[in-house]
């Protein structure tokens, strides 16, 4: 057997094909899409790992170890307690972690490569070509990429993240395989601008990386840190329209209260989220009418001049804002583009709530609204199109569905607008069985590239769901509001 690993450790072939290095990237415009995308920031040097299938953990082994005759294996029903003492194991002895579950070729291939003789065993581990060990740990040869002062990007599980550090390199963890994912990795990437990168993980090609780079760099951040607004983050966000309480919990009090209202109600979340959790407005800004009302669109626009107030004070608070749209007779689109000044405010995003959508012999009350997919994806890409042009982080994009009708066929819907984070958001209020309906009724069949979206009402719900049972709601939610 150890013959075997002698002979086999380098992997050349394998190594060649994940590790794509760019040396001294000058600045330059690439193309994304047909389009030109913000000129790349110059890079000392930039390595991407990737290789679909393979584990993170094997990725980062791979690239910052040369040997490891013994490593840390996660059973794969671990518990949480069992991840924290691996992690520390780990990071104690400055060897590589891995978690056996599912297929565990790649991991074999790697011990075989580490020429692992020892396990250190966290739960129950299948048998993976090397004894399990109670020895003392024999100290891992990192590799010369784990010595030259990179900072090292790991989009993966914790053993990723784990196996990255124990190596003694600078490693900043990002749950999806993006440079903007998180303020972390952003403020390192401002730090030292010409300082090697290593992106390990489920990263695009080089060119996409270096552009995501550059935009990290030069781009506002949103509330919370980072330049995406999910999965690196939760939003819990308060309803309503400023000035009345009737419309939401929103208008009950003023900014300043509301700010802090909204505050307490993303803190009930935060000990129970696995990710940061971030307070919102979802303002109403035209409102349903009874009455046809000036056009006779039933609808009322609020001025843009009078929400600013509240958009400048979320601002300075960490609050993120949609703006929400209850257009009448209107197009959503035609809308849209009265609250543009607004929307070019980085923190500002745009929710369409279909319901109050009505054809042109339709009053509200009497119908429930519906639209068109295709109006939709207009608004959708008039808001990227804002987004790519005035350099700005991604927008939220929330799509209110409570009925099926109301979204028309939703595999219409254009969702592939990597400017924009689209939310199907489940409006159902009632007894949970009722809510749980609504819900399984609006999951199904969902759209490709959409997160999911959760509304709490206090006076229509019996009971209203505790954050607890919120986040118990599967699939999870990612935009939680409350009216």
């Amino acid at each position: 057997m150890t013959g075997q690993r002698t002979a086999s450790r380098a992997h050349p072939a394998i190594v060649a094909a994940v590790i794509l290095i760019v040396g001294a990237l000058t600045a330059s415009s690439v193309m994304v899409s047909g389009e030109a995308a913000p000129r790349v920031a110059a890079l000392k040097q930039l390595t991407v790992v990737r290789d679909p299938g393979v584990p993170g953990a094997v990725l980062a082994s791979r690239t910052l170890f040369d040997s490891a005759p013994t490593v840390v294996v996660l059973g794969p029903d671990a518990s949480a307690a069992d991840v924290d003492r691996a992690r520390s194991l780990a990071a104690a002895n400055r060897i590589p972690l891995f978690e056996a579950r599912g297929d565990t070729t790649a991991v074999k291939d790697e011990l075989v490569r580490l020429r692992t003789t020892g396990v250190i065993a966290v739960g129950d581990v299948p048998d993976l070509g090397a004894p399990v060990s109670d020895d003392d740990p024999s100290p891992a040869v990192v590799s010369g990429a784990a010595g030259r002062h990179a900072l090292v990007l790991v989009a993966g599980g914790p053993d990723a993240v784990a196996t990255a550090e124990s190596s003694g390199a600078s490693v900043v963890g990002l749950p999806v395989g993006d440079p903007r994912a998180n303020g972390e990795a952003v403020a390192a990437l401002k730090r030292e601008p010409e300082r090697p990168v290593i992106a390990i993980g489920a990263f695009g090609d080089d060119k996409t990386v270096a552009t995501q780079i550059d935009e990290a760099r030069t781009v506002t951040e949103l509330p919370g840190g980072g330049q995406l607004v999910f999965p690196g983050r939760r939003i819990v966000a308060l309803y309503g329209a400023p000035g009345t309480a009737d419309l939401g919990p929103l208008g009950a009090q003023g900014v300043d209260a509301s700010i802090r209202r909204v505050q307490r109600a993303a803190r009930a979340y935060d000990s129970i989220s696995d990710v940061p959790v971030v307070p919102a407005f979802e303002i109403i800004a035209t409102v349903a009418s009874a009455a046809p009302g000036d056009g006779g669109n039933y609808t009322n626009m609020t001025d843009p001049a009078a929400l600013r107030p509240w958009i400048d004070a979320a601002d300075r608070a960490g609050v993120y804002v949609t703006l929400d749209l209850q257009p009448g007779r209107m197009d959503f689109l035609e809308q849209a583009k009265k609250y543009r000044d607004l929307l070019l405010r980085p923190h500002v995003g745009l929710a369409l709530d279909p319901e109050w959508r009505l054809k042109p012999d339709q009053q509200h009350l009497t119908q429930i609204g519906s639209v068109d997919p295709a109006e939709v994806n207009r608004t959708a890409g008039w808001l990227a199109d804002i987004v790519r042009s005035e350099n700005l982080p991604q927008k939220a994009f929330v799509l209110h569905q409570f009925d099926a009708a109301m979204l028309g066929d939703r595999r219409l819907l254009d969702t592939s607008h990597p400017e924009l984070a689209t939310v199907i958001h489940a409006d159902g209020h009632g007894t949970p069985p009722v809510k749980m309906q609504t819900w399984r009724r609006i999951v199904h069949g969902l759209p490709p590239n959409v997160w999911l979206g959760w509304k709490n009402f206090y006076t229509e719900d019996s009971p209203t769901f505790t954050p607890r049972r919120t986040l118990r709601v599967s699939p999870e939610p990612w935009f939680i509001s409350y009216q």
